[in-house]
Parts: structure tokens; C-alpha cells; sequence
């Protein structure tokens, strides 16, 4: 991933960091291909080594070839702290979010031999991981793939009787099926009054006729997740509000879609769906983000949200989740994955969105 970690160098050498240490393990992997479990990066204006233990050298030999190789026996750090002193680094920035305190302290106090300063620096790796490469969008694509296969899946297994857990589990494991290695998060079936629970974890609660279901679920496919959001109904549902504030937050979220674009602050993606949802009376029920983005995580850069005043640039995903919630009633969310294109925006999600009830 040489084209990365050379865009990470253009970012250090406009903050004067000379060295930087990779320890977030999403930011390890987009830098490095490496899939597994230990190891950690540093990156220099001239090198890049990645450290690990005797359990991953050989993987990290085929994930990693822009990479040297260097065995830990020890503590990683030590293995660190002789680079440094080898390479004649005084300064070494480190991820401020993803060290603990006892790690800081370990650091600071081998480095200190050599006199290397520690630098602190935010969501720099981050930076360019909120837009995506071909590669990530065609990863992207295939998680959407299997989440959009298993909503029509579970269209024809859900049934009056079941719990909320036994539709979650035949969620999941349907997509690893598929070709998912593992959940995006944990599998949101909320039914009924549990419906207004914006992340109403499935429950041994039993779906009866009449219940509103909100289905909240992605999957990880090489490394990459989908999150899809679709509300269904089992039979009439017993509240006319809800097919109301259904039709309300399918317009919001058609809207989101129709205004994503390059060139549009994120602050003003979200006004789209809030100022709409607010417009029919119920902006005090719409109480979370109109979305976020996805990628190596679930949630990560660039959120959209009042307060962000991100500007969408093609290669951006995010989705487009607006929702309402009544207490003692129930609630309906819907939300798609998009992609931001230099044209304008492409759904990566196709499950239909009007009400189905089953």
C-alpha cells in the first residue's frame, strides 16, 4: 500500500512529524494489509517497519511486502526504540485516542533514554481513510451485496412467534453464508413498543401480529461493513401513527439522497432530513444524526450531523439514516449506504423501502 503510505508522509511533512507510530489496528490495517491481531507501525519520511511477534511473521511476510519485517522477541516498543535511535529520530508522533496511559508511560520512559520526544496527533491516518479507493468501494459494494440478500431472506423467515434473537441470529448467520466473516455490530431487531428504541438490541422478546419491526444489521466483508436499516410491519400495525411517521421518514431519507453531492457541508445533508422531519411535528423524536460514515469501522469519518461542517468529496460513504421514535408506540428508521461521486451520489444499498407488510 505504497500510494498510502506515501499520502501519510505528504500529511507528516505538512506538520513537521518525522516519524509517526501506527497502533490503532484499523489504522494498521489500511496502511499495511495486515489482518491479524498484533503488530504495529512506523513510518518514516524514508522507511516503513512494522513490528510483530513470532505468531505473524509469516503472514505479515505476504500481507505486508512494502513493509521491513521486524521480529519482536520483547516488548514491541523496544523493537521501536532501536529503530528510532538506528534511523537518528528525535521526534515521534504516537495516536493520541488509541494509547493508554500505561502505554504513554512506557514509551516516554524508553524513549527518554535516547532523548526521542513524543508528539501527540488526532485522526491523521483518519484523514485518509474518509475517502475511498476503488478497491474499498468495490469492498464496500459486496458487504451491501450480502446485507441487501438477507433482508429478502428474512422477508420469508420471519413469523408471528418467533423471538427478536431468533430473527437476529438467522441475520447473521445467513450472511456469513454469504461470504460475511463476521457482524458489522450487534443485530438490531426491535419489535412492537421496542420499536422506538433507536438501538433496541434483539431480545427474547416474542414478534406478534401487529408489530412494527426495525431492522438495523450490516456485515464485515474483507474487512469492509455494510449497515442497512429497514422497518417492517407483521400484519397491520395496530397504530395508524406509525404508517404516518413511516411515510415521514421514507420522504426524509429519499430527500438525503436526492441532495448528496459533492461540494455540500455535512451540517446541510442532515438539515435536509431534520428540518423535514421537524416540519411534520416530530423533530424532538428525530434525536440522533441523519448518518455517518462507513469503511473499516462502523462508524468513522465524515459524520453527518448539525454540528459537522465536513464538505462531502467524492469517495466519501456514508448512510443516509433518518428516523422518528414514539415511546409506548413505536418508531421507524431507514437507512441506505451511499457513495459520494464526482456526478453526485450512488446507492450501494437496493432492498425496497416502501412499508411491506408481511
Amino acid at each position: 500500500m505504497q500510494q498510502r503510505v506515501n499520502k501519510l508522509r505528504q500529511l507528516m511533512k505538512q506538520q513537521n512529524i518525522p516519524a509517526i507510530l501506527i497502533t490503532n489496528p484499523y489504522n494498521v490495517r489500511y496502511l499495511t494489509l495486515f489482518t491479524g491481531t498484533t503488530g504495529i507501525a512506523l513510518i518514516t519520511q524514508k522507511e516503513a517497519y512494522f513490528i510483530t511477534d513470532f505468531r505473524y511473521v509469516e503472514q505479515a511476510k505476504k500481507q505486508c511486502p512494502d513493509f521491513t519485517l521486524v521480529k519482536n522477541t520483547g516488548h514491541a516498543f523496544e523493537e521501536l526504540q532501536s529503530l528510532l535511535t538506528k534511523e537518528a529520530i528525535a521526534e515521534m508522533a504516537f495516536e493520541k485516542t488509541n494509547i493508554t496511559f500505561d502505554q504513554y508511560d512506557q514509551l516516554q520512559d524508553l524513549l527518554a533514554l535516547n532523548h526521542i520526544q513524543l508528539i501527540p496527533v488526532n485522526h491523521l491516518v483518519e484523514q485518509l481513510r474518509e475517502i475511498k479507493d476503488e478497491t474499498e468501494i468495490e469492498t464496500i459494494q459486496q458487504a451491501c451485496v450480502i446485507a441487501d440478500k438477507a433482508f429478502d431472506h428474512i422477508l420469508g423467515f420471519i413469523q408471528p412467534g418467533m423471538t427478536e434473537i431468533q430473527v437476529a441470529n438467522e441475520l447473521d448467520f445467513y450472511m456469513r453464508s454469504q461470504g460475511a466473516t463476521s457482524v458489522s455490530f450487534d443485530t438490531i431487531v426491535a419489535s412492537g413498543v421496542r420499536s422506538a428504541l433507536p438501538h433496541g438490541v434483539a431480545t427474547h422478546k416474542v414478534i406478534e401480529k401487529g408489530d412494527f419491526i426495525t431492522l438495523d444489521y450490516g456485515c464485515y466483508y474483507n474487512g469492509y461493513v455494510s449497515d442497512m436499516t429497514r422497518t417492517i410491519s407483521l400484519g397491520q400495525p395496530r397504530d395508524t401513527k406509525l404508517k404516518e411517521i413511516y411515510q415521514i421518514v421514507l420522504e426524509a431519507n429519499l430527500a438525503v439522497e436526492q441532495q448528496a453531492r459533492p461540494g455540500i457541508k455535512a451540517k446541510d445533508l442532515d438539515a435536509v432530513a431534520r428540518d423535514f422531519i421537524t416540519k411534520h411535528g416530530y423533530g424532538e423524536q428525530f434525536g440522533h444524526s441523519t448518518g455517518h460514515g462507513i469503511g473499516l469501522e462502523i462508524h468513522e469519518a465524515p459524520m453527518i450531523s448539525s454540528s459537522s461542517q465536513y464538505v462531502l468529496v467524492p469517495g466519501n460513504t456514508i448512510t443516509d439514516e433518518p428516523g422518528i421514535y414514539l415511546p409506548g408506540i413505536g418508531g421507524v428508521r431507514i437507512e441506505n449506504d451511499l457513495l459520494i461521486t464526482k456526478d453526485g451520489v450512488h446507492s450501494f444499498t437496493h432492498s425496497p423501502r416502501e412499508l411491506l407488510i408481511l
